[in-house]
């Protein structure tokens, strides 16, 4: 597979890595219709674990087949699919080689006591990425958790297993627990301050949300206001997230969370294209829709990441 003079820039940033990594760095990158631009949109369809089966996949009742989430990667040109084992396990060989996979392999359910803490659960395997073809393994941490060091030794270890044996990690760093308010997980210095966590554990891709102008931390307020860090837009608030990821060194992409309107997905796209960062990993808002519709919906966003939009 031939790599862009973009791709190749932001795999350089990747010293000291496996060629088996980089390898599936540069499938992802090369894939679809924003392959060899350094922009990624990629499908992830974990949310049942998360929300149940009938809060995902009702709006959309196709959404209950493993095979409609490949097919509609496939067709909508994305760079990638992630999803648990058991969908990957579904369409691993109906689909294989027609679209870059990453296997999540921990995962959370909103069945549990609200006491049980903030934690997700190991599911999957590296061997497990690797028998299903995936070319990543993706690992959620909860910085604020009172179970985040723990969800940190991991990731470590699993992340070191699969650089091993050539298979990427993508961490999805999402603030939650006892030490973050729900206006703080999503505040722009705990969004920056996750995304560099993701970074400093080892993720060669790096998966958060969407940062508000809210400052949650007192000693982290003190020093956006003293220096006077732009924050006022969201362009600006993702600018600041890519600088937190090594100076935008490291690929960073950002979620789309609940279903909305798509116009607000389009504003979403266009401050992230203008920020610096790689792009949207966009689950809900897209599978939750009628295929065309969802196709219509993607198209645009690649028009978008392309500067056409």
């Amino acid at each position: 597979m031939k790599s862009t003079r973009i791709v190749k820039q932001i795999l350089s940033h990747y010293e000291g890595e496996t060629p088996g990594v980089k390898a599936n760095l540069n499938r992802m990158l090369m894939t679809g219709k924003l392959g060899g631009t350094g922009k990624m949109i990629i499908l992830p369809v974990d949310q049942g674990f998360e929300h149940g089966p009938a809060r995902s996949f009702a709006p959309n009742p196709e959404g209950y087949d493993p095979h409609y989430h490949y097919q509609l990667a496939i067709d909508a040109g994305l760079n990638a699919y992630a999803a648990p084992l058991g969908p990957l396990e579904a369409g691993a060989d109906t689909f294989a080689g027609q679209i870059p996979t990453i296997l999540k392999v921990n995962s959370a359910n909103s069945l549990m006591s609200g006491t049980a803490g903030k934690n997700q659960a190991i599911t999957a395997s590296v061997d497990d990425a690797l028998r299903v073809g995936a070319g990543a393994i993706g690992f959620t941490i909860y910085p604020g958790s009172d179970s985040a060091i723990d969800m940190m030794e991991e990731i470590v270890e699993m992340r070191k297993e699969a650089a091993a044996k050539g298979v990427a990690t993508v961490i999805w760093s999402y603030p939650r627990g006892e030490a973050i308010t729900k206006e703080g997980e999503t505040a722009i210095d705990v969004a920056a301050y996750a995304a560099h966590m993701a970074a400093l554990l080892g993720a060669h891709i790096i998966k958060i949300k969407l940062g508000t102008d809210h400052l949650m931390l007192p000693e982290a307020k003190t020093v956006y206001e003293s220096e006077e860090i732009d924050i006022a837009t969201q362009a600006a608030r993702v600018r600041h997230c890519v600088q937190s990821v090594f100076n935008g060194k490291r690929i960073i992409v950002f979620s789309g969370g609940a279903k909305k309107g798509a116009n607000s997905v389009f504003d979403d796209a266009r401050a992230i294209r203008d920020g610096g960062g790689n792009g949207s990993i966009i689950g809900r808002n897209s599978f939750q829709r009628s295929k065309p519709d969802a196709l219509e919906m993607l198209g645009k966003l690649v028009d978008i990441y392309k500067g056409k939009a």
